[in-house]
């Protein structure tokens, strides 16, 4: 539970907010800009038959109003994350990405 805590106080301290949400509630009211982010599926070397190396992923989802915002570079530059699609739903911009951690 350590490494989550790191990443959530690093997405924290990025984002300049409160708003940082883990795998929130469908009934929680969000404050925009925010961050959500939940695990994903990890990455697993194998070697001898056996696991050797295993990193945790996270999917992080920049949520933000102003189509100019710097909060999704300000995401991308973080060490093992990966930008992997941009939407928008219901005026909101989101950035989706893939962070190793």
């Amino acid at each position: 539970m350590g490494r989550r805590i790191d990443l959530h106080d690093t997405l924290l301290s990025l984002l300049g907010t409160s708003a940082v949400y883990y795998q929130p509630p469908e009934s929680i009211k969000m404050m925009y800009p925010c961050i959500v982010y939940e695990r994903s599926p990890g990455d697993t070397q194998f070697a001898d038959n056996g696991a050797y190396i295993h990193k945790r992923r996270y999917s992080i989802t920049a949520i933000y109003e102003d189509p100019d915002s710097d909060l999704p570079d300000k995401i991308a530059n973080l060490p093992m994350c990966i930008h992997d699609r941009h939407f928008t739903s219901n005026n909101l911009n989101h950035d989706v990405f893939n962070m190793y951690y």
